[in-house]
């Protein structure tokens, strides 16, 4: 997993067919033995020395531990440079997988209780009839989000990531494999609830969804920069909240606005329905529109 966030190198990602009921592990990366960062656990030892000087081994213990960290801080930045090279790599494959069967995928994003089950539960259903839709749901444990999901009719598979707080493009990749998503349809990604490394990890989808809750803070969008400057949407959901809570949507709008002037906003309610026309009117478009692949902004 990767190193930026505190991710297990250990961590057991599985990926389940909803249909079938079969689990199978996914090796999150294949490419990556990690063997290479045991160099520097291997310090070296002074035992065979006389210490009679001890100011003198003071001075060279000083030097060889600064040695050593900037060695590791040196490895650790390859290492990771390394692992988001070979994972955009992964990403371009998918999105040109995308592409050549006008499949228009988005990675939905947001905090953990933001509404991106509800919503796309909302979605699926009001849509269904309408717009062709499949979905990989992304979660660290659990298929209880996925199960939600078949229950409106719409295939789905679920890709459980243990100890990782986001999907990674092979992962989505055996997702597609299993899923097997018709041509001209919908692929709705539903990453791990997570503002900080999906931001970093392209998945080959068209565009990243932000979602943000109304009960979340006007500031969130300043707060986590990197992934509201990564999405071409924002979606504020819980808008029927508004009556009871504390919370400027102005404020909020200008927040998303000062990281990304071009980010396209929706201001909706998944449990009411107010605001989901603009939203779906939107799907239907860019899956319509002849070059669906340049999102989004009009």
């Amino acid at each position: 997993m990767c190193i930026t966030c505190g991710c297990s190198d250990t961590a057991k990602a599985t990926l389940t067919n909803l249909d079938s009921g079969e689990s199978v592990p996914v090796d999150a990366h294949p490419h990556d033995g990690h063997s290479h960062s045991h160099d520097h656990n291997h310090p070296h030892t002074h035992e065979h020395h006389d210490h009679e000087h001890n100011h003198d081994h003071h001075h060279e213990h000083t030097h060889d531990t600064a040695h050593a960290h900037a060695s590791m801080h040196s490895k650790t930045i390859s290492l990771e440079a390394d692992i988001l090279a070979k994972n955009n790599l992964l990403a371009e494959r998918n999105r040109g997988w995308f592409e050549g069967r006008n499949i228009l995928a988005l990675n939905l994003v947001s905090s953990p209780g933001a509404g991106k089950t509800t919503l796309l539960e909302r979605t699926l259903t009001d849509l269904k009839d309408g717009l062709p839709i499949s979905v990989v749901e992304g979660d660290q444990e659990t298929v209880n989000d996925a199960q939600r999901i078949k229950a409106t009719g719409c295939k789905v598979v679920q890709i459980n990531t243990g100890t990782g707080c986001h999907l990674e493009a092979d992962m989505l990749a055996r997702g597609l494999k299993e899923l097997n998503p018709p041509m001209d349809s919908i692929v709705m990604i539903e990453n791990v609830g997570n503002l900080v490394c999906p931001a970093l990890f392209d998945l080959g989808e068209h565009c990243k969804v932000a979602i943000l809750s109304v009960t979340e803070g006007e500031d969130k969008p300043t707060k986590y920069p990197h992934m509201f400057r990564a999405a071409d949407i924002m979606i504020l959901n819980k808008t029927d909240l508004l009556p009871y809570i504390s919370f400027d949507v102005d404020s909020c709008i200008a927040h998303a606005k000062s990281v990304n002037s071009d980010i396209k906003i929706f201001q909706l309610s998944a449990t009411n329905g107010d605001g989901l026309q603009d939203w779906y009117d939107w799907l239907n478009k860019q899956l319509h529109s002849s070059s669906s692949q340049a999102v989004i902004n009009e």
